[in-house]
């Protein structure tokens, strides 16, 4: 019971949305719109930027263009899409998740960027201060990265007498993986527990991991976050399930999938404030005097049916916590 409430790949790189001939509508502005997934990964949070921009005024197709740069999961194609993106004189570059916005930033200093990162992007490079960011660049932070050894703690709860767990990252995405990484490894010397850092980059690693995870003999997985794993929440939820393998991860799709609970951001509200700035950019506020916002809301999804089916007593106190229970 819940408490709170294709675009088509062009040539493998550049999508056009259902309108012809933008390149003559000169009065609308252009959205450079430029992500690491492949096109047909997390739709709703496209829908969710939509849904930013129209609440400042911009409709895609009737006074906005998009520009699609999709990598297709291969951040090394990054530099280039967004080097594309600037020779065409975008209006603003949209950069969700970390590798994308310091692609962008590398690109340009004058075309302004909006990026949604789970990072602290003050750390990053990518502004001078959350208050005052400074060049053209500003945007969205959310806490997934640095959630992960709250995320550890909650499975510790979940199966105390587990004594060593396991941490998926991906090595593709370092800036994200190591301090993901680090992080984890300190939360589990503080609970007395011996961690395990496994990796993958692409889905033909998740099988191996999982017969890993049996060898390794670990009671517990923890995903790590970043936007191959954001697109593969169902998936992994559903390999945990079939693994018995009790498992966190950052989306409610994971718990709902078949994994035992999640515990992140909401990274569609990331996403949709990340539209709302970026239409205050197109109506002509400079990045420089826009603060980073803080998306700092969490929530807790646990799915009973897992935790009976692995023999696990949901804690009361973690029941009583959930935003919802998924029977």
């Amino acid at each position: 019971m819940r408490r709170r409430q294709f675009i088509t790949l062009v040539g493998g790189t550049a999508v056009a949305w259902p309108f012809a001939g933008y390149a003559q509508q000169s009065a609308m502005p252009v959205i450079g719109f430029l992500r690491s997934n492949a096109p047909e990964d997390t739709p709703e949070l496209l829908t969710a930027f939509r849904e930013g921009l129209k609440d400042t005024g911009f409709a895609e197709g009737q006074n906005v263009i998009i520009e699609y740069r999709f990598a297709n999961n291969q951040n090394e194609r990054l530099p280039t899409l967004a080097a594309d993106l600037v020779r065409r004189q975008v209006a603003v570059i949209f950069a969700p998740a970390t590798p994308v916005a310091l692609a962008a930033k590398a690109a340009t200093k004058i075309i302004p960027i909006v990026f949604e990162v789970g990072v602290d992007p003050v750390a990053l490079g990518l502004v001078a201060s959350l208050s005052r960011p400074g060049g053209n660049v500003t945007g969205v932070t959310h806490t997934n990265t640095s959630i992960t050894p709250k995320r550890l703690e909650l499975l510790h709860e979940f199966i105390p007498n587990a004594k060593t767990m396991a941490l998926l990252v991906n090595p593709a995405e370092p800036t994200v993986a190591e301090p993901t990484a680090k992080e984890a490894r300190a939360a589990a010397r503080t609970l007395g527990l011996e961690l395990h850092v496994v990796t993958a980059s692409t889905e033909r690693d998740f099988d191996a991991i999982f017969a890993k995870l049996t060898q390794l003999r670990a009671g517990g997985l923890v995903t790590g976050g970043g936007p191959f794993f954001l697109a593969r929440q169902k998936q992994l939820g559903e390999l945990s399930l079939h693994h018995a393998m009790p498992a966190v991860s950052e989306t409610r799709d994971f718990a709902v999938a078949g994994g035992l609970m999640s515990y992140g951001a909401d990274i569609r509200n990331a996403y949709r404030l990340s539209g709302i700035y970026t239409g205050q950019v197109l109506k002509g506020d400079k990045p420089a005097d826009l603060p980073v916002q803080q998306a700092t809301k969490v929530e807790l999804y646990i799915n009973l049916k897992t935790a009976k089916a692995l023999g696990i007593t949901v804690p009361l106190p973690l029941s009583g916590r959930a935003d919802e229970l998924i029977e």
